[in-house]
C-alpha cells in the first residue's frame, strides 16, 4: 500500500486554470475497505506560470483499536505551465523517514524533460507516459486507458463521471521485478474536476479517495 499512497500524494486542482492568480483547496476522505483511515488535503495556488501545490496526508490503519500502520506525508511542488520545476517532500512511512528534494529547472513545455508528477487534476495527465513519484523522486512508466463512464458517490449524491485506468511501473532495482500498480481515476463529466481515486492494495484490499 505504501507505494500507492505516495502516488496518491500527488497534486490536485481544477481542470481549467487561467493566467490569473487563484487558490483552490480540496479535502479528501480516505478509506480502506470502506473504513475511514484519514484525510488528504490538497492546495493549488498561483497562475499557470508560477503554480505552487501543497499536499498533506495523515493515515492511521487500526486493528481492534490498535494502530498497525501510520503514514504521514507532506509535499510542496512548484510548476511552470505543464512542467514540474521543483518538488520537496517529507514522509514518515510507518516509522521509516523518506525525503525528496529535486529540481527540474530545465523542464520546458513541449520538451522531453518536461515531467509531471501524479497530477490527477491536470487535463494533460491522461496523455502522459512517465510520471514522477512524489515520495521516491523516481520516474515511473505509465499506461493510461479510458474506461466506460459510470456514477460515483460524492457528497451524498451520485455523480456521472468519466474514468481512466492508470497502470504504473516503478524503476527496477535489478534484484526483483519492477513494482506495478493499477489505479482508477474519476472526474466529474460536467466540469472535468477530479472527484475520486481507487486502487487495489496488498491483500486485495481497496483504498479509496472521495470528496465529502
Amino acid at each position: 500500500m505504501v507505494r500507492l499512497v505516495a502516488m496518491m500524494a500527488a497534486t490536485f486542482g481544477a481542470v481549467g486554470f487561467t493566467g490569473s492568480a487563484r487558490a483552490d483547496t480540496w479535502n479528501f476522505d480516505v478509506r480502506l475497505d470502506g473504513k475511514p483511515i484519514g484525510t488528504h488535503r490538497f492546495t493549488v495556488e498561483g497562475p499557470d506560470e508560477a503554480r505552487e501545490v501543497t499536499s498533506i496526508a495523515a493515515f492511521d490503519v487500526k486493528l481492534l483499536g490498535i494502530t498497525v500502520f501510520r503514514y504521514r506525508h507532506e509535499a510542496r511542488e512548484r510548476w511552470r505551465g505543464d512542467c514540474l520545476q521543483q518538488i520537496r517532500s517529507s514522509t514518515d512511512d510507518d516509522g521509516k523517514p523518506v525525503k525528496v528534494d529535486r529540481r527540474l529547472e530545465s523542464a520546458t513545455p513541449g520538451e522531453p524533460d518536461c515531467l509531471m508528477s501524479y497530477a490527477y487534476w491536470h487535463p494533460a495527465l491522461v496523455r502522459q507516459q512517465r510520471l514522477l513519484n512524489p515520495q521516491t523522486g523516481e520516474v515511473d512508466e505509465v499506461r493510461i486507458e479510458r474506461l466506460p463512464d459510470a456514477a460515483i458517490p460524492v457528497g451524498g449524491r451520485d455523480v456521472d463521471a468519466s474514468r481512466w485506468r492508470i497502470t504504473s511501473t516503478a524503476p527496477s532495482s535489478g534484484k526483483s521485478a519492477p513494482a506495478r500498480q493499477v489505479l482508477t481515476l474519476w472526474r466529474d463529466r460536467a466540469d472535468g474536476r477530479w472527484i475520486g481515486l481507487d486502487a487495489q492494495v496488498k491483500g486485495d484490499r481497496v483504498l479509496t479517495y472521495r470528496l465529502p
